[in-house]
């Protein structure tokens, strides 16, 4: 029988970041949905069922901290693996994104897509 494909949400704007993440992930066999502001990531949470949220802070309609804040909020989606990946690297913004229930922070330029890669498979197993 098929082994089911783990499904990421990838909530990023950056269409370049987008893409580039996106195959990536592909690549390694996992099943990518892809949102470019947070109100849309939102909707595909609630849809998608994914098994981790990648999540940028700063985006349009709705940031980081606010998905954040409503995904922890929804009793369905408390649970979830939230890996935040984004340039904020201010100890202020990883402590709220903490405080809000992040189970990674990533800090973009200081992580290959590969070492990416590894810390979202912490999740998947």
């Amino acid at each position: 029988m098929a082994q089911k494909k783990h499904t990421i949400l990838l909530a990023e704007d950056d269409q370049f970041l987008q893409r580039m993440y996106a195959t990536k992930l592909e690549q390694s066999g996992l099943e990518v949905v892809v949102a470019g502001d947070g109100a849309k990531a939102l909707e595909l949470l609630k849809k998608k069922r994914p098994d981790v949220l990648v999540l940028d802070i700063l985006m349009p309609k709705k940031d980081g901290f606010e998905v954040l804040k409503e995904v922890r909020a929804d009793a369905s989606l408390k649970n979830l693996p939230i890996i935040v990946l984004t340039n904020l690297g201010e100890a202020d913004d990883v402590r709220q994104a903490r405080k809000l229930g992040a189970n990674d922070y990533l800090i973009k330029a200081h992580f290959l897509p590969s070492e990416v890669m590894s810390v979202i498979e912490k999740y998947l197993t």
